[in-house]
């Protein structure tokens, strides 16, 4: 006689669902195996998240997806079918780049361009970079961060014929590796590179700096990286023309601001469970990313402190309600410490020590150098693994911190991004790749540029049908009185 008892374990289940995911886990397992369920158990075992214990890494792995093809190192390719419907939900949300893909059909703009890449892999790189090959390119791909990669996604792509070289988790020597192993092949040499972060045009100049003389052109995204290009440029090391897609309208005012003011409150809330209402919180830096954090967080109910080195910046924050302080005033009584700014340094062991029990500290800029995580690598200082991109710090009398993904970005090692804004910022890497691509000889020298404006507009325009949005045009007596072509470019160069 069969005895059901699934009743009592899936109401205790719905119960402790969104508290206890593992409890779940063990609950699902329990009620499949009590009632023969298989559905409910292939609903946890084929998980695409990274539940599997194999611990090998994957640079011991020899694996081949379904052609025969193994020019890849990722964690495990068997999740590509997950990472397949990941990329399929994406592509619903990032119209422009499905646009270019079908104006494209005729011609190929990136035909015989052979793309070396560092960024984040995420769904939503698939679908750019699914979208330069579609235009004629040729691609090879490693991670910008080591916690960022969508494992199922790396795989998907490994089995649609990508070279890709990442896995979530790689050591500081595996991200090193990766970089390597996409430039460094024989028979295939890049001749454009998309970066974020700058290390993959770092690495080049480094190892393989004849490289350069084949390379037309560096696409940049992130702070981080242009700081680097305009080092480079003022140095005058610069070998190639540069475009600074991170200081471009769409990138700035759309992914910095829109997607920030999404993902911060997503990141914290996935990691510590946090209440924001009454919390005290100081966010470093009232740039884009900086205004987005804290729009975000005032509007939740927390109190929101700024630390700003420019005055305009200042000024913007005092006028939107917020205080400005060092950060020395507020590091005691803080709640939430947040870095925003690009650069290095900006919370120090001094004031880690100052911080109160329990002081959360996360990192939203690029680079992972805002913190001095390396301060807290010391032996008195305890460290406790808490969760997946959550440490406890503890100091000898007992007081802790909340330190999340190490001082690395927050939102894409530790939850995910608005995928429509990073539509957006995609769309304006695929056209600076292009513009470079194709530019005739002469037009860009080796320096650093700025997107055409009237390139920033048309990536806006291509995301307006999305909202049923209609553009008003102006009359011809309006277009002579104001200067302008009735098609624009509507906005000078300098704007920003």
């Amino acid at each position: 006689m069969t005895v059901y008892i699934t009743g009592p374990v899936i109401l205790l289940k719905h119960v402790l669902f969104l508290l206890y995911p593992s409890v779940n886990n063990i609950l699902c397992l329990l009620s499949a195996s009590v009632r023969g369920d298989k559905a409910a158990s292939f609903a946890l075992t084929a998980s695409y998240t990274d539940s599997s214990d194999d611990e090998t890494s994957p640079r011991d792995k020899q694996q081949k997806n379904s052609k025969g093809n193994g020019d890849f190192c990722i964690k495990n390719i068997k999740q590509a079918d997950f990472g397949r419907r990941e990329i399929e939900i994406a592509e619903q949300e990032m119209p422009a780049l499905m646009a270019l893909r079908k104006r494209a059909q005729g011609e190929k703009p990136l035909a015989g361009a052979k793309i070396v890449g560092c960024t984040h892999i995420t769904a939503q790189t698939a679908v750019l970079m699914e979208t330069l090959s579609a235009l004629g390119a040729q691609c090879r791909w490693a991670a910008c961060n080591i916690y960022s990669t969508q494992n199922e996604v790396a795989a998907a792509l490994a089995e649609g014929g990508f070279s890709v070289f990442a896995w979530k988790g790689e050591s500081e020597d595996d991200f090193w590796w990766c970089i390597d192993r996409c430039v460094n092949v024989e028979g295939w040499q890049p001749n454009m590179i998309l970066d974020d972060g700058g290390d993959l045009t770092h690495w080049i100049y480094k190892k393989y700096p004849s490289m350069f003389k084949k390379i037309k052109g560096i696409v940049e995204e992130s702070v981080t990286g242009v700081h680097r290009l305009y080092q480079l440029s003022k140095a005058g090391k610069l070998c190639v023309p540069a475009m600074n897609v991170n200081d471009s309208v769409t990138k700035q005012k759309f992914d910095n601001l829109y997607c920030c003011r999404e993902s911060i409150l997503d990141g914290l809330k996935r990691t510590t469970d946090v209440m924001f209402g009454g919390k005290q919180v100081v966010v470093c830096g009232y740039g884009e990313v900086g205004k987005g954090c804290c729009a975000a967080l005032k509007a939740m109910g927390s109190i929101v402190y700024v630390t700003e080195i420019d005055p305009i910046c200042a000024l913007q924050a005092c006028m939107d309600g917020f205080r400005l302080v060092k950060l020395t005033e507020v590091i005691r009584q803080v709640d939430i410490v947040i870095t925003c700014t690009g650069n290095k340094n900006v919370v120090v062991r001094e004031n880690l020590d100052r911080m109160k029990n329990g002081c959360i500290v996360c990192n939203m800029g690029h680079s992972n150098t805002e913190i001095d995580v390396s301060s807290l690598r010391t032996p008195e200082l305890t460290w406790e693994r808490v969760r997946s991109q959550v440490d406890h710090v503890i100091w000898p009398d007992g007081k802790r911190i909340v330190l999340l993904a190490e001082g690395r970005l927050l939102n894409l090692s530790c939850s995910t991004v608005p995928t429509f804004v990073l539509s957006i910022t995609a769309t304006t890497q695929a056209l600076a790749l292009i513009e470079l691509y194709n530019a005739p000889e002469g037009r860009y020298k080796q320096d650093v540029y700025l997107l055409p404006k009237k390139m920033d507009e048309y990536v806006a325009s291509l995301h307006l049908p999305t909202f049923d949005a209609h553009l008003t045009e102006l009359s011809d007596e309006q277009a002579k009185y104001l200067g302008l072509n009735k098609n624009g470019p509507f906005k000078p160069n300098y704007y920003r």
